[in-house]
């Protein structure tokens, strides 16, 4: 396929642009900035007009796309104010998703967060591990931008039954040069809690990607994406009894088994984690 991918130059981007190209799709990266060349479009993705352009037709670079990756946005809460990050999140998503499916595109995967299950977990969450069963919990105005995405993609595959959009929850994404941090996790439990001590790799971030947009069919679906184990040394039942006591269990926990569940990731698109920091340390 020939897939537009936006947030291309962005931490999981360049990943996500690597593995596709690996397994032999062609890809356009859009994003504000980027390598100049015949794989990247400039964009400003909060101007329609711009967005529907460059998914069509961008000189002698593409005459255009098959699928969708949508993976740019303001990252996390706290970084610009809050009116700023609704306008820009919420009018790119719509952006994209519409003009997709106006040039007929089927296949939308896009980056959701994991923050819809109630991050920073002040208020504990329901039981642990965590899965995608219970409603949303949005916590912030990005993670309410999250949540409305997902109902906007629910809302969009019911007028076109015709398209699949995969939303992916993706975990707090890091790469290799972040490990090194890792160990110093374990002096404070709390330091880590607010996610249940869970992460991503990008490249495994980006086997997701891969997987959902060759397997996902019709219609709309989210996943909680994530590491097959946590950040820290320390083993789980021992941090949930000092950190969430009285919070439900829900089966084994595993001595450092993620405290996100991707077992329907796992069922659903074939996704398995393979990249851990204690390969790396």
């Amino acid at each position: 396929m020939r897939i537009a991918v936006t947030g291309s130059s962005g931490k999981l981007g360049t990943v996500v642009v690597r593995e596709l190209t690996e397994a032999g799709h062609e890809v356009i990266g859009l994003d504000t900035v980027g390598p100049r060349g015949a794989g990247f479009v400039q964009v400003d993705l909060t101007d329609y007009g711009q967005v529907i352009d460059a998914l069509t037709a961008v000189g002698d670079r593409h005459d255009g796309v098959d699928a969708l990756v949508h993976l740019a946005a303001i990252p996390a809460p706290g970084i610009r104010p809050d009116v700023e990050t609704f306008r820009n999140n919420i009018l790119s998503t719509f952006h994209v998703f519409w003009a997709a499916i106006r040039l007929g595109m089927t296949r939308i995967v896009y980056a959701s967060s994991e923050t819809v299950q109630g991050l920073p977990f002040d208020v504990p969450p329901p039981y642990i591990p965590v899965d995608e069963d219970y409603p949303a919990r949005p916590e912030s105005v990005y993670s309410l931008v999250k949540h409305l995405e997902e109902t906007m993609a629910v809302e969009l595959v019911r007028w076109h039954p015709e398209v699949s959009i995969t939303a992916l929850r993706f975990s707090n994404v890091m790469i290799p040069a972040d490990y090194a941090e890792f160990p110093s996790f374990d002096a404070d439990p709390r330091r880590r809690k607010w996610n249940l001590w869970s992460y991503i790799d990008a490249r495994d971030g980006a086997q997701a990607v891969r997987r959902a947009l060759e397997t996902a069919p019709a219609g709309f679906d989210h996943f909680l994406i994530a590491a097959a184990d946590t950040v820290m040394s320390r083993p789980n039942a021992e941090l949930v009894a000092e950190v969430f006591p009285g919070v439900e269990v829900r089966g084994d926990l595993g001595e450092h088994d993620s405290l996100f569940s991707t077992a329907k990731a796992q069922r659903l698109l074939g996704y398995r984690p393979t990249h851990s920091w204690r390969d790396e340390v």
